[in-house]
């Protein structure tokens, strides 16, 4: 098996049909050999219908149906575990991923020594929350698990199988795919794609879905914003004991430049105020961190099969 492709579907019933073909289209003439992993994430309308009428079709199409919506990275975490192909790509499910970059994708990894090949799209016609979104992301990356810096990870991408299976014994409830790249590998390397409309349907990523895949990177792969909230604690610690110390020191030494009115009610409750919201902020990192931790503890399942199409054996 040379190719593997994972795609995550939810909400996506009017698109599949056309997208397997074209895939089709593009592979079969090229003499590569296949399989679609679709994974059906939890959809509520007849996306399954879809990919059980494929599977009877096709063989090389493998589908699989999770009994619940776990999320797309977890969806694509069920899929690498099925995944045969040498190499191994991923792409959304409403044709906005031209399979016709299949075959590049697969060249440049073939003419180079990287793990992984993003398909780059520069500039998008996105709502200012989701470029804003995909911007926070890439410097939390960077900050967090030092991502190479100007370099764009996409969904539309393509890695080699040893990388999948290394990700693949990820265990946890909350993975992050681009994370987990970031911790296996430091070869990759992008080429230019270009993203075509939506194929049918609108997108089911919202600014609160965007806000939750940040909080997930950021509380779940590193303990770096733990040691931001200890650092800024001990600062604004020493600031309040310097300025302590120099309100004393004003009171005991010139006591006639401290007036009845330097106690300042306004200032000081826009300070108080200040802190305060500093210690929620900090408490709620912590909270994510605990509340994470539990969830892990528990063992929370990353996700739950229904059923497997195609395929005899499941990996758990």
């Amino acid at each position: 098996m040379q190719l593997s492709i994972v795609i995550p579907v939810y909400q996506s019933e009017a698109c599949l049909e056309p997208l397997v073909a074209r895939i089709q289209q593009v592979l079969l003439p090229a003499g590569i050999s296949f399989e679609i992993i679709l994974v059906n994430d939890g959809s509520r309308d007849g996306s399954w219908r879809v990919i059980e009428a494929l599977c009877a079709r096709h063989a090389h199409v493998v589908g699989v149906r999770h009994r619940r919506n776990f999320g797309q990275d977890n969806a694509i975490m069920t899929g690498f575990r099925l995944a045969r192909g040498e190499f191994v790509a991923t792409m959304d499910d409403d044709l906005q991923h031209d399979p016709g970059d299949l075959p590049r994708l697969m060249a440049a990894l073939r003419e180079s020594d990287a793990e992984v090949v993003f398909g780059t799209t520069g500039t998008r016609q996105d709502p200012w929350w989701k470029k804003l979104g995909r911007k926070l992301n890439e410097k939390t990356l960077e900050w967090l698990l030092d991502k190479p810096r100007g370099f764009e990870f996409t969904s539309y991408r393509m890695l080699r199988g040893e990388v999948v299976r290394d990700i693949a014994f990820y265990d946890g409830a909350f993975p992050y795919i681009d994370a987990l790249l970031v911790q296996v590998s430091t070869r990759f390397i992008q080429i230019p794609i270009t993203l075509s409309p939506r194929y049918a349907g609108v997108s089911n990523y919202t600014l609160f879905n965007s806000l939750q895949m940040w909080l997930k990177l950021v509380v779940s792969f590193s303990i770096k914003p733990l040691r931001v909230v200890t650092f800024v604690g001990m600062a604004a610690f020493l600031a309040g004991a310097v300025s302590a110390t120099v309100v004393v020191a004003t009171k005991l030494f010139w006591p006639e430049d401290f007036g009845p009115n330097d106690a300042g009610w306004a200032s000081l409750m826009v300070v108080l105020l200040i802190m305060n919201g500093l210690q929620m902020c900090f408490i709620g990192i912590l909270g994510e961190y605990v509340g994470r931790s539990y969830v892990l503890n528990s063992r929370r399942p990353q996700s739950v099969v229904a059923k497997v199409l195609n395929r005899t054996e499941v990996d758990p």
